[in-house]
């Protein structure tokens, strides 16, 4: 799976775009509260909501530890990873908890990486939906693992705050691969979530 890379990021061409989006909705750009807006939001975009394209998800897995022999029915699972990413329709944030598992093959990765995986792929503009299959599909390749899953619970700025209003609403998406498409094993997984 062929992932997005981004080379460098232009900090200032995106600050002058946030400028003229101010003045292009009639606001005052030497107001004080809107002066450093546009460099402000750019760094944020930057380094917090884009950096995961400077990054690729497989270097993340690439420290690997041997395992014994195991079972296709043994499963590593982490619950409750918070995240934030940005929708791409919008261009508005949400965030959410990740419940992730795989079976491993021959190796295990630390827990850190997993969490960090999330993060990499999260960190850019990406559907939640494509997120959830990013991340499964990614654990699946690079750890060769006989199954992998990713279950996202996210709150949607744009479904929340626009259009109909969902004040509480919880989006939920699930991607499973390999064993885990199981309905058997898939069921043991959700046990362990809830």
């Amino acid at each position: 799976m062929k992932m997005p890379r981004v080379k460098k990021v232009r900090v200032t061409m995106m600050a002058k775009a946030i400028s003229r989006f101010i003045i292009s909705a009639g606001l005052d750009p030497t107001d004080p509260n809107l002066k450093e807006t546009p460099r402000r939001v750019a760094e944020a975009f930057a380094t917090e909501f884009l950096d995961g394209y400077s990054r690729d998800p497989a270097e993340v897995l690439s420290e690997q530890f041997p395992v014994g022999k195991r079972s296709d029915r043994e499963l590593v699972v982490l619950t409750d990873l918070h995240f934030r990413s940005m929708c791409p329709h919008h261009l508005l944030p949400y965030s959410g908890r990740a419940h992730i598992a795989y079976v491993p093959g021959k190796t295990v990765v630390g827990f850190g990486r997993i969490g960090e995986l999330l993060d990499v792929l999260a960190h850019r503009l990406v559907l939640q939906e494509e997120l959830a299959r990013q991340v499964a599909q990614t654990l699946s390749t690079v750890l060769k693992s006989q199954g992998a899953a990713c279950v996202i619970e996210a709150e949607q700025t744009c479904l929340r705050l626009r259009g109909g209003e969902q004040h509480q609403a919880v989006t939920h998406t699930e991607a499973y691969e390999g064993v885990l498409k199981d309905a058997g094993l898939r069921a043991e997984l959700w046990a362990r979530i809830r």
